[in-house]
């Protein structure tokens, strides 16, 4: 357990990818990190902050002590504010904007004004890794929350494979309903025999090699290996196989799925319960 006293408090600042998928697994473990004890940090991009705002009014932002929230610009231009926004923009854009930014809130955090503990630690979306460097510009271990399944973490890892071996890109849009997508592919680690291309993750499914999203995902894939732990929303029973593969590959692996359960059985509640 965490110390009480305010000023002695472990920090976690929790930077999910914004989009509401990776936002809501994010802020659960945020709930369970802030009732063991932990100030938290939470960073939403300012689309997604005014959002929340407007759905929940400004008392979703200072009904929980020690859970903050902090906002930081997208790069991307306005758009419309009740729907999500282009995720392959938005890939490109928070990868290559961002950064400067979540630096400029850790300095904030860690100055004499702050009012809140130092920072001691940086929890990133998995697929947010130049958060890693932020957290290395100030000297505190980072961690990456990989949102989506064990299963498909190995899936994406091997896209790069998928593109060496000339299976992806697609040769022509045929290839999508000819049969094409019923190749076996072997050796995916993790997998079971007679995984299919179809079994991947459809961003394969492009015709372009500069796809946005099948780039973004084989980069974001590869640097998995950076942090210094990575947490998953899934548990051993369920997905040992691929746990299995990514352990032996990446930094420590800690299975803390299922989050909804975790956060239902955590004591004492979080007050930002109201998210």
């Amino acid at each position: 357990m965490a110390s009480t006293d305010p000023a002695q408090k472990p920090h976690a600042v929790c930077v999910p990818y914004p989009a509401q998928g990776h936002i809501t697994p994010m802020l659960k473990v945020a709930k369970l990190l802030h009732a063991r004890g932990f100030h938290v940090t939470f960073v939403l991009t300012e689309f997604n902050y005014a959002r929340l705002l407007k759905s929940r009014g400004p008392v979703a932002f200072d009904a929980c002590p020690g859970f903050d929230f902090a906002a930081i610009p997208d790069g991307l231009p306005p758009s419309d504010p009740d729907a999500t926004q282009d995720i392959p923009a938005l890939c490109r854009s928070t990868m290559t904007t961002c950064l400067p930014h979540l630096s400029a809130i850790l300095a904030r955090l860690n100055g004499p004004a702050s009012g809140s503990p130092p920072v001691t630690c940086v929890l990133c979306d998995g697929v947010m890794s130049w958060a890693y460097e932020a957290a290395k510009e100030i000297g505190v271990p980072c961690a990456a929350l990989w949102t989506a399944s064990a299963c498909g973490f190995m899936a994406y890892n091997h896209y790069k494979q998928l593109v060496e071996d000339g299976l992806v890109p697609l040769k022509d849009e045929a290839q999508l309903t000819d049969g094409y997508l019923d190749t076996v592919v072997d050796g995916v680690p993790g997998m079971c025999d007679g995984f299919q291309l179809r079994d991947f993750p459809s961003f394969i499914r492009t015709t372009d090699r500069d796809d946005i999203m099948l780039n973004f995902l084989i980069r974001e894939s590869a640097r998995l290996t950076l942090p210094d732990a990575v947490i998953i929303n899934t548990f051993d029973d369920l997905e040992k196989p691929a746990l299995d593969a990514m352990r032996a590959i990446l930094p420590p692996v800690y299975a803390l799925g299922p989050l909804l359960l975790q956060v239902r059985r955590s004591r004492p509640p979080s007050r930002a319960a109201a998210f």
